[in-house]
């Protein structure tokens, strides 16, 4: 089963109304937030409408781990701990990296732990406009394997 990391890289300015819809039901509300979805025809519809907006590709294990570990937070804005990870069944955040992509369980199902992570802008920059698509000299839309790359710069 396929996972997306999106990321929104645009702010709220000036956005359509149903563009703006799309992204607050994809939990990106804020500048540099990430979710984690799944590749299903519905998401795949609302990426592509939201594409003038986010970046997104395939989150691999390590990088999932990561953001989890550096960037996971609970209900309350606690850090993701470990000792909450053993309390949910897992024995680390590789292990719950894992389940996730493996499709075990899902993001929103892990009671406790907000589905959104707050990135810090990506260190050395953007390497491309914030107007054109991703291929075409800028930062949106689809990336694929090269998110994780972007996702590990804004940890």
């Amino acid at each position: 089963m396929k996972v997306y990391a999106v990321i929104r890289l645009r702010g709220s300015v000036g956005v359509p109304g149903d563009v703006e819809l799309t992204l607050s039901s994809l939990r990106l509300t804020r500048k540099n937030s990430c979710t984690i979805v799944e590749a299903t025809p519905s998401i795949g519809g609302m990426l592509e409408k939201a594409a003038g907006y986010v970046t997104y590709g395939e989150i691999n294990e390590a990088v999932l781990a990561g953001l989890l570990e550096k960037r996971g937070r609970t209900v309350g804005g606690r850090k993701l701990s470990s000792s909450y990870l053993e309390k949910l069944g897992f024995g680390s955040f590789k292990e719950l990296a894992s389940a996730l992509l493996e499709g075990r369980i899902k993001l929103n199902e892990i009671k406790g732990l907000k589905p959104v992570f707050r990135l810090h802008p990506p260190s050395k920059g953007f390497k491309g406009s914030m107007r054109k698509m991703y291929g075409q000299g800028g930062e949106l839309g689809y990336r694929g394997a090269a998110i994780n790359e972007l996702i590990s710069r804004m940890l």
